[in-house]
């Protein structure tokens, strides 16, 4: 029972935090998605940091089912990102929909790489 109640507390409050970016961008009129991306790739920084010291360090249940499920899974957003992407594509803005699918792919490899270097 209790992993399912550390995802809910990670999963909550990564889901505040990725409101937090939202928030903080929305005076911005920006044509891009910015905020889903800087939340996705934070993120992949912090899984793979997690993932890294699961692999090198036996992680408590705490520790994977709070940040490395919860936390990450309730900041990062593929529907979000997905649902901003088909938005682009309907308005005509292939370009930018295109660049998202291709910049978001690749910023949130690094961002597990950087992860992972992190803890090596």
């Amino acid at each position: 029972m209790m992993p399912f109640i550390y995802v809910f507390l990670g999963g909550g409050l990564g889901s505040i935090c990725r409101y937090g970016i939202s928030w903080l961008l929305s005076d911005y009129k920006l044509d891009f998605p910015w905020a889903t991306l800087i939340a996705n790739f934070l993120a992949c920084i912090l899984l793979g940091t997690l993932s890294a010291y699961a692999l090198k360090i036996q992680a408590n249940d705490f520790v994977k089912y709070t940040f490395a499920v919860g936390f990450c899974g309730g900041f990062s957003t593929f529907s979000t990102f997905s649902n901003e992407t088909f938005q682009l594509l309907e308005i005509g803005e292939y370009y930018l929909a295109f660049a998202n699918i291709i910049v978001s792919v690749l910023i949130c490899l690094l961002g597990i790489f950087i992860g992972y270097a992190i803890f090596s």
